[in-house]
């Protein structure tokens, strides 16, 4: 079981530029903007992973009542799945889901 570590920070992000409140919620792990994230996990919310790698969002699938994003680290090619936030663009989400 990985452990969480609940870090809900704003950020400006590193992909689009723009800037991202935090959730109030559960953590913030992405731009609701553009749907990128960044490598910085080991376990949820640890900012412990030395990547830092930009994760691109390549896929979306069901989960429960919501969708997860799927990404693919463009540094180390790793994939890894976050549940999706209140406040995602929800064009985006559509655009990846039929990218596949």
């Amino acid at each position: 079981m990985k452990s969480f570590s609940e870090k809900d920070e704003s950020f400006i992000c590193d992909n689009c530029g723009a800037k991202v409140e935090k959730l109030n919620y559960s953590s913030r792990d992405h731009c609701p903007k553009c749907l990128f994230s960044k490598h910085v996990d080991i376990n949820p919310g640890d900012r412990q992973n030395d990547c830092k790698g930009f994760m691109k969002p390549i896929g979306v699938e069901k989960y429960k009542n919501k969708y997860k994003i799927i990404y693919k680290c463009l540094k180390c090619n790793k994939e890894h799945k976050n549940i999706t936030a209140d406040d995602d663009d929800i064009d985006k989400i559509i655009e990846i889901s039929v990218q596949n």
